[in-house]
């Protein structure tokens, strides 16, 4: 009696389990459809990725490119957007390739190095490759940015010519750098990870990721939902383990990516959102002091977490705008 209890149970559950396996994404609210629709696509290798590009102030030649984090998009810098146009001539962001509405292949070996590429070739198709570039970066893309750095120091073909670097909460240092259990999972879980991200649903994403934001500046349930159709869009949810292998990427490149960062002599600046428990107070801060003595630093509210930039993007742009004005 009991085994019949299971096979039925277990019928019913494999037509539930599909349905549910196969859960379109979600619809674009209204902003994050704006978003992408006065954004735009170039074609990388075949690929295709999304970018934004603002003109903003007339008259000055500057030029900002933001780079995002994991697991998230461009879109993170949607509420410093407007005020980064006020004093910038040129505001670019692109959806790294397996993020937001990148396409995302897979199978595919995610890199750094191809995002650091990714990125070249951007600034090449807007014609903008011979120009000075200010970096701005956070997490995922504080990564991408210390390659770019590594390239330009190295007076690589094709590379960057980086005026300034402004980095926000990001694990630089693999040995200070503390990954969420659900990373972790996924990074090592072998055989599990392609279940797992299958398996992964808003609920799961929406609990691993909460906790990264401080008590009171927690994402709304409508801002969550915007950056889990951002994961959702081109079935990225099904590319997380392979891009999380960045973590192992730094550990291994460590020397090359930190070294990038301590040998420099352009501005570099820090952002830092000190209830941070991927980059914990004051392990990272401490360590980040004694290997860029020379990089100045401005830290935020207490309360403020790891998404600096949605969490307080007032303090963060007054930071960022401190810092471009003061070289």
């Amino acid at each position: 009696m009991m085994r019949e209890w299971w096979v039925q149970v277990g019928l019913l559950a494999v037509p539930l389990l599909a349905a549910y396996l196969h859960i379109p994404p979600p619809q674009l609210s209204p902003a994050l459809h704006s978003w992408k629709s006065s954004g735009k696509f170039f074609t990388y290798k075949g690929l295709r990725i999304f970018y934004q590009d603002s003109v903003g102030v007339v008259g000055s030649p500057e030029i900002v490119v933001l780079l995002h984090g994991f697991p998230t998009s461009s879109y993170d810098w949607y509420k410093i957007w407007e005020g980064l146009t006020l004093r910038f001539h040129r505001v670019i962001a692109l959806d790294f390739l397996g993020f937001g509405f990148s396409d995302k292949p897979r199978p595919h070996h995610y890199s750094i190095f191809e995002q650091a590429s990714i990125v070249e070739a951007l600034l090449r198709h807007l014609g903008l490759q011979s120009r000075r570039i200010n970096l701005l970066s956070h997490d995922y893309g504080d990564t991408v940015a210390q390659e770019l750095l590594y390239r330009f120091k190295q007076n690589r073909s094709g590379r960057l010519t980086i005026k300034s670097l402004c980095l926000s909460n990001g694990g630089i240092f693999p040995e200070t750098h503390r990954p969420l259990l659900l990373q972790k999972l996924l990074k090592d879980g072998g055989m599990l990870s392609p279940i797992l991200t299958r398996l992964m649903n808003f609920f799961v994403f929406s609990r691993g990721l909460t906790p990264v934001f401080g008590p009171y500046t927690r994402p709304s349930e409508s801002e969550l939902w915007d950056m889990w159709a951002g994961i959702r869009n081109n079935d990225g949810n099904l590319v997380i383990d392979s891009l999380l292998q960045y973590i192992n990427q730094r550990k291994k490149f460590r020397r090359r990516w930190v070294g990038a960062l301590a040998s420099v002599s352009i501005p570099i600046h820090f952002i830092y959102g000190p209830l941070d428990p991927v980059n914990p107070y004051p392990e990272f801060l401490e360590l980040y002091r004694k290997t860029l003595p020379r990089s100045t630093v401005s830290i935020l509210d207490d309360h403020i977490s790891h998404y600096p930039q949605l969490e307080d993007p007032m303090g963060f742009l007054n930071a960022y705008m401190g810092f471009i004005n003061s070289f």
